[in-house]
């Protein structure tokens, strides 16, 4: 018995030791890989590409450096013509993937004409002669020669060895944590972790190879995406493993939104006619929502088939992504912007019928990017943010459960035990963990409500520490700002708004879980992207991010444009 004794206490100093050892281990590792992937990110060059010359008379040139450009004689426009016949909003020049170009009026005073007769719409020919305002003009596109020669001079993606070094990186992190789980871990969960990190492990390697098939040589944002996930399932493996499996089932499903958006992507036209696709179903997930919903912790957003339970708001997002984002010739009618303000209205009524105010704001949000991008006014947000107080204030009085929400905001410890008990909890575990955390399976976090999902960040940061937190928040941030910059370069205001609307939102739920957890903003009970516990919230990051992806303006690294024969982008289809 002595015998067996010992050797099972060596075994146990030997895990400590591991766990130890890991608690040092892993923030580095995770540092290096942050580092590599957001370095490509934020790093590109973002030069300017000339798609065509507007030839003027006088031997003049206006270059044109979108496949979307205004013309008119606001300083915000494409392409500015500083002459007094000139609308401020004049024209729309589109470029299509044939490479044929067409000239819209914008609602000018005075029209668009092409050879001398007045247009709505035109499809160019060469030697065509446009006239706005009085201006005359020829649209020289450039060539052949000069498209390819433009691709190949594009900045380049990392390479596909970058990639692979990357992915070997966080696949040894991986391995490090399930071992980490499998050895400290409850007996009869082993299989259920194991089968988790090992998932993750084969469908990233998985979608590299993909990514080598369609001659893609961009990782960086997937790699971040699964960089997440990983945690998200560490945080499983603590508090539920026994859906890890689950968890992984999710991720399977968010991929495929993510290839699914990225395909649509692929033919702007195509994705035009999704939107009215979207538009439905981003409503109908609602309203069947507030039929058939049933009520958890005062909101009734749940719907519950057999065995099943989805959030359908989490799906609404993507759809309102997809809504939001438009066709410049689209944005610069002001019906249209009215229209997705009152579709944007019923979206949030819904949520608000429903209790779901956490979702709702986030919503609202994503409604004031996209308001922006399409107006430029900021007026209209104002006026829209006003509007947001003052629906606020109705809301705090109709509703108890938010405003039991409200009550307990920067007064937990006043509450300890009631209203402020996972918030209290979650800043003790975490100042616990320190700047390292505890380990792998070690923290106490586990034992609170939902700290797989809502307040995820505290069991990471009991465990892992501060470190691994502040690292995860960067990797959300770094998402955002890629989409950012992208944008400066975009070719189409789809790509560009749905990015930049996909990343906002991303960011803003990073920001009300991560400060509603330390209660520096009120818990509303909104899920962290890629890292908590939850199909239709994975199914909703993942679907975000192909939007961000699509916008990627890099060589060879957005899914959304095809490539030649000989691996560079075809300009011309």
């Amino acid at each position: 018995m002595n015998y067996v004794s010992a050797i099972l206490d060596a075994q146990d100093v030997y895990i400590r030791v591991f766990i130890g050892a890991l608690r040092w281990i892993a923030p580095v590792l995770a540092f290096v890989l942050l580092f590599r992937c957001i370095k490509s990110l934020l790093t590109f060059r973002r030069e300017p590409e000339i798609w065509a010359w507007l030839n003027l008379a006088g031997g003049r040139k206006l270059s044109v450096t979108h496949w979307e450009n205004v013309i008119g004689r606001s300083k915000k426009s494409d392409i500015v013509i500083d002459f007094a016949a000139v609308s401020r909003t004049h024209a729309v020049l589109t470029r299509y993937d044939d490479g044929s170009w067409l000239i819209r009026d914008a609602h000018s005073k005075d029209g668009v004409f092409v050879n001398g007769t007045k247009i709505s719409a035109h499809a160019l020919q060469p030697e065509d002669v446009i006239s706005i305002g009085g201006v005359e003009m020829v649209l020289q596109p450039i060539s052949r020669r000069q498209e390819q020669r433009l691709a190949q001079l594009r900045t380049k993606a990392s390479s596909l060895m970058s990639g692979f070094v990357n992915v070997f990186l966080l696949t040894v992190f991986q391995l490090l944590c399930c071992l980490a789980f499998l050895l400290g871990g409850e007996e009869g969960t082993a299989q259920s972790v194991l089968m988790g990190f090992g998932g993750l492990m084969v469908l990233q390697w998985l979608l590299l190879l993909f990514y080598v098939c369609i001659r893609r040589t961009s990782y960086e944002v997937e790699t971040i995406a699964f960089f997440l996930c990983t945690m998200g399932m560490a945080a499983i493996a603590t508090v539920a493993p026994e859906e890890a499996v689950k968890q992984l089932i999710a991720v399977v499903m968010g991929m495929a939104a993510f290839l699914l958006v990225g395909w649509s992507l692929r033919d702007l036209e195509r994705a035009k006619k999704m939107r009215y696709v979207a538009a439905v179903a981003g409503v109908a997930f609602l309203l069947i929502t507030l039929v058939f919903g049933k009520e958890y912790y005062g909101a009734k957003n749940w719907l519950i088939i057999g065995p099943l339970s989805l959030q359908p708001s989490e799906l609404s997002k993507v759809c309102f992504v997809f809504v939001g984002a438009s066709a410049m010739d689209r944005i610069v009618n002001k019906r249209n912007l009215l229209l997705f303000i009152v579709y944007s209205a019923a979206i949030c009524g819904c949520l608000a019928l429903m209790n779901d105010f956490g979702t709702a704001l986030i919503f609202f949000c994503a409604f004031l990017v996209i308001a922006y991008m399409r107006s430029g006014s900021v007026g209209t947000i104002g006026l829209a943010v006003s509007a947001l107080g003052f629906a606020g204030v109705v809301a705090l009085k109709i509703a108890p459960h938010a405003l039991r929400r409200f009550s307990s905001w920067r007064h937990i410890w006043e509450m300890p035990l009631t209203g402020g008990y996972q918030q209290t909890r979650a800043l003790m575990c975490m100042a616990s963990g320190g700047l390292l955390g505890l380990g792998a399976g070690q923290g106490w976090m586990k034992h609170v409500l939902a700290t797989d999902s809502d307040v995820v960040i505290a069991t990471i940061g009991e465990e892992w520490g501060i470190i691994m937190v502040l690292m995860l928040i960067l990797a959300v941030v770094a998402l955002a700002v890629f989409a950012v910059r992208s944008a400066a370069v975009g070719r189409s205001s789809f790509y560009v708004i749905g990015a930049c609307t996909a990343a906002s939102i991303l960011l803003v739920q990073t920001i009300l879980n991560a400060l509603g957890t330390v209660d520096v903003l009120p818990l509303t009970g909104v899920t962290l992207p890629f890292l908590s516990n939850g199909g239709s919230s994975m199914i909703c990051s993942w679907g975000l991010l192909g939007f961000i992806k699509a916008a990627d303006t890099r060589q060879n690294a957005s899914f959304a444009v095809k490539l030649t024969k000989k691996g560079v982008e075809d300009t011309d289809e």
